[in-house]
């Protein structure tokens, strides 16, 4: 496992919470190896690989799209307000979240990006946490999700859905963490001036 290079895929959509996905993408882009090598390869993806506009006016250039994007190891379904008021509705964006299952080996959520995976019936007999703000949410409209509160992430093994906003960090160096161990972990939360503990 040390000498792969795991490729991560980051959703992108326009409402994306800035730090669900910017959060990820930097502890997962930051980790390097003692030998400079990059043990994680991090990409965007938009439904259609056009600018998106995340919350409070951060315009972001995804680098694919459904079409164009390459086969990921590790899948990041961010949330926000688009994720919980227009993408929960795409018929295409939910069939693609449900197929990307078959395709990578952890599919992760941050913040409400759970409720997509909850509604691409991902979630059905397992675990999962969200924001606090809808845990209540996805108890409701998804009651075979066994809905976690107070924790910073819940590990169902290839599927981790994690808290609100900041805590998609979190998940990410918990995950880094099983995938290339704790020391190179724990050296780029130092770089990260990241307070964790592993």
């Amino acid at each position: 496992m040390e000498n792969k290079q795991w490729k991560v895929g980051i959703f992108l959509f326009n409402d994306v919470e800035v730090l669900d996905f910017a959060g990820p993408f930097e502890v997962f882009s930051v980790t390097t190896s003692e030998d400079g090598t990059k043990p994680f390869s991090v990409h965007t993806i938009s439904e259609n690989g056009q600018m998106i506009h995340a919350r409070n006016g951060l315009k972001v250039h995804p680098d694919f799209s459904f079409e164009t994007m390459p086969t990921f190891n590790i899948l990041i379904i961010p949330g926000g307000l688009g994720a919980r008021e227009s993408e929960i509705k795409k018929e295409s964006v939910i069939h693609w979240i449900s197929q990307q299952m078959e395709e990578v080996q952890f599919m992760t959520s941050v913040c409400t990006g759970a409720l997509l995976l909850a509604k691409a019936g991902l979630l059905d007999g397992k675990k999962a946490t969200t924001h606090w703000a809808s845990l209540d949410r996805l108890e409701n409209e998804y009651p075979e999700v066994n809905v976690v509160k107070n924790v910073k992430f819940v590990d169902e093994g290839n599927i981790i859905t994690s808290g609100g906003i900041s805590a998609g960090i979190n998940m990410s160096f918990h995950l880094g963490k099983r995938l290339v161990g704790t020391k190179l972990m724990t050296e780029t939360a130092k770089r990260m001036e990241y307070d964790i503990e592993l």
